[in-house]
């Protein structure tokens, strides 16, 4: 290990030793969050600058480069993908040119301002499905009024930001588990799969043989990534020529299906639908950057109170979540987070995204851990296990290990350059060569990458296994399958019930039951489940050191408080200690 590593390492434990923030075992006011405002931010910050100088020192090495490269293609594309489906869905009051400012906007302040660098923030889905659907709304009214609600939207929504992390309210997502944020990514997944079949359905309306050939295009391009991703993660070739294909598979798929689609002949003249452009550095629609958001009515500006909460609900899961997973426990990180000062600059971004009539940035849930993943240096060695064939008899396997994370800003940072570079004249005119099938197919990459790293696919796969070929250290194999079926029967439940919601015009409430699974989780789960059983199948989502320190600590589970009668010394019965074990080994790296 480097004499800098070890100089991060004795840091950090000094900082846990004398920076500790938590309210839990405090005495009379000391103990309400809400008293002693600006406590998580002050903590946030107070443990993430001593570290500014190296974050931008450690940025310089090759994995910045890959990394800057991977994250603003698994960036870019999304967000323009997320913003045809909102120009579709708006009448055309978003487009390419809101989509990069407000992708700019979030990187610069997150890159230079925020304790969290390698949280990557931009556009999602879930905000477009927002933003249209509360056009839907509006549009009952008078549609004219759209461009000031959302004004007026973002604003409450800031001031509701604010708050939350002012009054340490980012504590209670230490609370969040497994049960809901498996649950969240799978709805997640599951609507990037609807939007991108939407796209592929609305591109028929410009021809039969247009529809059919962006569907072969974005089936491709699917195909195309999965596959140089998949590769990345096998044995093929030497572990850097995987690793140069893992890392630059949306290059290299993008650039091949583009060029693909302007091929001269038979699939040039099928004229495929590319991505509408406008001038350079100007609003889609013809208007001034900043809105006139004073002219709302008063009546207007309280109907957008309500409004602007629900998106301050769906931010503060969103993108804390995400913060966790670019944080988690398989990568070896050693530099603090700060979930309250972050959840500050994102109140900033809302504000600032709403007065120029932006798409609201928040963190980016399924592509959170694919930044922290390409800074990552992994090793790879070989790992043998003995057969009962004699001597020569042994099975061969690669341990991958996750051994050090290049953290640092400057990668963040050169994707906020590369985006800006993106925005003008002669690069626009480079993204209007793309077709518009290409998205459909960025719709499917990210959407299934949550589905099928989803642990309730695992748990479904399980429950159809035949049993004889289960491993026996399968955490699984110590609870009965009803109990199984159960647990993913309420996971499944809450999924079909916000992709339900979100079709309909009410679709601005799906927050509200996705936050409604953290309490069902903490207060019923240990009336249904024992310890064991729930150590088993779930899980602290925040489960690494340096997140739980900017959350006051891992919170007690529920079904380990005390019960009467039957303790040992420690006042745990033997059965809470081995479901205790059973959690941590859970929550232990993994690869």
């Amino acid at each position: 290990m480097s004499e800098e590593s070890l100089h991060i390492d004795d840091t950090m434990v000094d900082m846990h030793r004398t920076k500790t923030y938590t309210f839990d075992n405090m005495e009379g006011w000391k103990g309400y969050r809400t008293l002693r405002p600006g406590l998580g931010i002050y903590h946030d910050i107070r443990r993430r600058l001593p570290f500014y100088w190296s974050d931008i020192k450690d940025g310089a090495n090759y994995r910045t480069v890959a990394g800057t490269i991977r994250i603003y293609f698994v960036n870019v594309l999304p967000a323009l993908a997320f913003v045809l489906d909102m120009d579709r869905r708006t009448d055309g009051f978003y487009g390419v040119n809101e989509g990069l400012l407000s992708s700019v906007l979030a990187a610069l302040v997150f890159s230079v301002l925020s304790a969290q660098p390698i949280t990557i923030v931009g556009i999602t889905g879930l905000i477009s499905l927002f933003n249209y659907t509360i056009y839907d709304i509006v549009k009952i009214y008078d549609g004219a009024l759209y461009p000031q609600v959302m004004v007026w939207t973002g604003i409450w929504a800031a001031i509701f930001h604010w708050a939350m992390a002012i009054f340490n309210a980012c504590d209670y997502m230490r609370y969040v588990t497994d049960f809901s944020s498996e649950s969240f990514g799978m709805y997640v997944g599951i609507i990037y799969c609807i939007k991108g079949v939407e796209e592929l359905v609305a591109l028929f309306d410009f021809g039969t043989i247009e529809g059919y050939l962006s569907i072969i295009i974005a089936i491709m391009f699917f195909g195309t990534v999965y596959a140089l991703v998949r590769i990345g993660n096998s044995t093929l070739w030497k572990p850097w020529v995987r690793g140069l294909l893992a890392d630059y598979a949306f290059p290299i798929s993008t650039l091949f299906w583009v060029g693909f689609s302007h091929i001269p002949g038979r699939l040039k003249n099928a004229q495929l639908i590319k991505l509408p452009i406008t001038r350079a550095f100007y609003p889609t629609v013809s208007r001034s950057w900043l809105i006139d958001f004073w002219t709302l009515d008063v009546k207007w500006v309280f109907v957008c109170m309500p409004l602007g909460f629900l998106t301050m609900l769906l931010f503060y899961y969103d993108h804390n979540v995400s913060s966790i997973t670019a944080q988690a426990k398989q990568y070896p990180l050693k530099k603090p987070g700060g979930f309250h000062w972050d959840f500050f600059l994102l109140g900033c971004t809302t504000f600032i995204a709403a007065i120029l009539g932006l798409p609201f940035p928040n963190g980016l849930v399924p592509q959170a851990p694919v930044h922290t993943d390409s800074l990552t240096i992994y090793e790879t060695t070989l790992k043998k296990l003995k057969t009962d064939d004699g001597e020569e008899g042994e099975i061969r396997r690669p341990h991958v290990e996750a051994v050090e994370v290049k953290e640092q800003r400057i990668s963040h940072l050169l994707m906020c350059l590369a985006l800006v570079g993106t925005m003008t004249g002669p690069l626009l005119v480079v993204l209007s060569t793309i077709p518009r099938a290409l998205f459909a197919g960025v719709f499917f990459v990210v959407g299934w990458g949550s589905i099928e790293s989803n642990d309730i696919v695992r748990k479904s796969g399980y429950l159809i296994s035949e049993a004889r070929f289960v491993q026996p250290s399968e955490p699984l194999t110590r609870v009965r399958k009803s109990k199984i079926i159960l647990y993913v029967g309420w996971q499944i439940f809450g999924i079909v019930a916000t992709v339900a919601i979100s079709q309909t015009i009410a679709a601005i409430g799906f927050p509200i039951l996705i936050i409604a699974l953290i309490p069902l989780r903490w207060k019923l789960f240990p009336l249904w489940f024992s310890a064991e059983e729930l150590a088993a199948m779930d899980a602290l989502t925040a489960d690494n050191e340096v997140v739980l320190a900017s959350l006051g600590g891992a919170p007690q589970m529920p079904e380990d408080v005390k019960k009467e009668g039957g303790r040992d010394e420690k006042g745990e019965t033997a059965r809470e200690t081995e479901a205790t074990e059973e959690r941590q080994r859970r929550m232990s790296p993994q690869r």
